[in-house]
């Protein structure tokens, strides 16, 4: 009897080392996918860059990316593919007409200047470039935001206060002015501003002033400067830029780092 029950024991425990153990899946790499999307806005062709990662099964969160006074350029598109890495739909739109940026203050000041002067265009380009955004099958229409830099920024803040269907916005160095000011109920999501404490093109009456009109308007918002940083300092050429043509912009590595790391808290915490 003794022999039979250590025969079973010696079976029981070859029997748990020659059974197959559960192997785990490795995670699957992103296959980043890049589209030039071309779309009617306000009676002119757009042009813009939607960015996804063709491996993720289920739809995602939408992100809208509004670029600088620059145009669409490789900053906002390169923004696009680090939101598509982090498993976001990312749509780099175009404010201009036919995917267009340009190269001098003179050129881009010209072409800002004609997107504000007409504003309710402005709200159809922005429109159609959700609708798109939308109706891309890997994007979950129900969850969209939107981030901008500098004029993008400003695009944005004034498309939530007028009512835009977005769950949050993200804005890096943008101007803050309204172009009609917010009133309660008109924007429901949260915004995040992230700011250089240094900006000479953002003064402090206007932060003040943007303070108090979201705290009126009862907008769930963050305001966050970044200590002795100037406009545009997300921007890897603002150095460049600012020597060449005299303004007062830089890049900043570490606040670029930061506030990209803060908005990535900022969306994680909206849509999980």
């Amino acid at each position: 009897m003794k022999y039979i029950f250590l025969l079973s024991f010696v079976l029981f425990f070859a029997s748990c080392g020659t059974s197959e153990q559960p192997t785990e899946t490795a995670p699957t790499e992103p296959n980043i996918v890049t589209e030039r999307i071309s779309y009617q806005g306000d009676s002119l062709t757009m042009e813009g860059v939607l960015v996804y990662d063709s491996n993720l099964t289920t739809p995602r969160p939408g992100i809208i990316v509004a670029h600088e006074w620059w145009g669409l350029n490789e900053h906002p598109i390169n923004s696009a593919k680090k939101l598509a890495e982090q498993g976001y739909v990312a749509f780099a739109i175009d404010m201009y007409g036919d995917g267009k940026h340009v190269e001098t203050p003179d050129e881009a000041q010209a072409l800002a200047g004609l997107v504000y002067g007409d504003f309710d265009g402005a709200k159809a380009r922005f429109n159609a470039a959700m609708e798109v955004l939308k109706q891309n099958p890997h994007c979950d229409k129900e969850k969209i935001a939107a981030i901008g830099f500098c004029f993008g920024g400003g695009i944005i803040l004034n498309m939530a206060r007028q009512g835009a269907d977005l769950d949050a916005i993200g804005v890096f160095h943008g101007s803050l002015e309204p172009v009609k000011p917010a009133t309660i109920g008109s924007f429901a999501g949260k915004v995040m501003v992230m700011n250089g404490e240094a900006d000479k093109l953002v003064s402090q009456e206007s932060i003040d002033a943007f303070k108090v009109e979201m705290d009126s308007a009862k907008i769930d918002y963050e305001f966050v400067n970044y200590p002795n940083d100037l406009h545009a300092f997300t921007n890897p050429k603002a150095t460049e830029i600012g020597e060449k043509y005299g303004l007062p912009v830089a890049y900043n590595k570490e606040a670029d780092e930061q506030s990209w790391a803060k908005l990535e808290e900022f969306l994680s915490g909206v849509f999980n």
